[in-house]
């Protein structure tokens, strides 16, 4: 009788239905994919070593131990390809900033840091602020696709913008040359070029804050409810402050809570 019942009980085990694993909400796959903007050390820097240090990198990683999931995070190098890169499920997550005209394929997170952005001038320069930047004659250059140059795209009246490829060698001859007048971008790489450039100098105001975000595809609420949460998380536990210091950054701060809208 025993063994009648045991086999029933085994049967009962084999025909109740099993429990579906609840599906990761940010990724489907063994592991987390990230890609971040190779050429923007205010979110992360790849060293010789091929360590990945900085807040996006400390970001991922945190997000990554909550899911149970190894990080692959990577340098992509422009701000579209980040992009491409999400939208077309090549990655889970992407570093980016926040700008108007990169909205449609992905879904913006809250802002977790703000990037102060400014501009490099020759110690010769009659640029002393950012005031001085829209006049006629001038010509002010920026990476192409970067948040500053497009900004400056739109905003400038007076003087020229121009966007130029992300060589900083060339660049960095170009502006000696006089070429252009000044050169925008962040003021944590403004600052490490004046300091290999003798002869120049940064401007002591910033032009405005650029909001850095993470994107996830469209169509994945839950994928972005878990990214805003970890940003919250981040920003209350201290972490976010902890790497913009323990990474020597400049002209970054945390954002404080809301996500970009203009």
């Amino acid at each position: 009788m025993k063994s009648v019942v045991a086999a029933l009980l085994g049967l009962a085990a084999l025909a109740a239905p099993v429990q579906a694993q609840e599906p990761n909400p940010v990724a489907a796959g063994g592991a987390l994919r990230v890609v971040f903007l190779g050429g923007n050390p205010a979110q992360a820097v790849r060293t010789p070593a091929g360590e990945t240090l900085g807040p996006a990198a400390d970001l991922a990683r945190e997000l990554g131990r909550r899911l149970g999931l190894p990080v692959e995070i990577k340098p992509i190098p422009g701000p579209p390809q980040v992009i491409e890169e999400v939208a077309g499920g090549r990655a889970d997550i992407g570093f980016v900033a926040y700008e108007p005209s990169r909205t449609g394929t992905v879904e913006f997170s809250q802002t977790y840091i703000l990037v102060h952005q400014t501009f490099i001038v020759r110690e010769d320069s009659k640029i002393r602020t950012v005031a001085d930047i829209d006049r006629a004659g001038q010509k002010i250059a920026g990476t192409t696709n970067d948040s500053i140059t497009l900004y400056l795209a739109r905003t400038l009246k007076n003087a020229t913008p121009l966007a130029v490829e992300n060589d900083q060698d060339a660049n960095k001859k170009k502006l000696m040359a006089g070429e252009f007048d000044a050169f925008s971008g962040n003021r944590h790489r403004m600052t490490t070029w004046m300091r290999e450039m003798p002869g120049t100098r940064v401007l002591p105001d910033n032009l405005f804050s650029v909001p850095q975000t993470i994107v996830v595809p469209k169509g994945k609420p839950e994928a972005l409810a878990a990214v805003n949460k970890l940003i919250d998380d981040a920003r209350a536990s201290g972490l976010i402050q902890k790497s913009i210091e323990a990474n020597g950054l400049i002209g970054v701060e945390v954002a404080p809570p809301g996500v970009p809208r203009n």
